[in-house]
């Protein structure tokens, strides 16, 4: 599900979907045209480490399943 509306996003997560913001879709949208075939994947150089406590390389349950459902696209 793609939405950047907050509630809709917190429902999705409650009811087992994976919502995407409209600006992160975008941007790999944006990404995965601009490669070439030969290119492969992108790379997260772009990645900013959110503020929290534990593991600061390790990215969240949400911010996983947000990544493989882009990278499905």
């Amino acid at each position: 599900m793609i939405t950047s509306d907050r509630e809709i996003a917190d429902h999705a997560w409650a009811s087992g979907s994976i919502p995407v913001s409209s600006e992160k879709f975008l941007n790999a949208f944006e990404r995965k045209d601009s490669l070439s075939p030969d290119e492969g994947e992108y790379d997260d150089d772009e990645y900013i480490e959110p503020q929290r406590k534990g593991n600061p390389r390790k990215l969240s349950k949400k911010d996983k399943a947000i990544k493989r459902a882009l990278s499905k696209l």
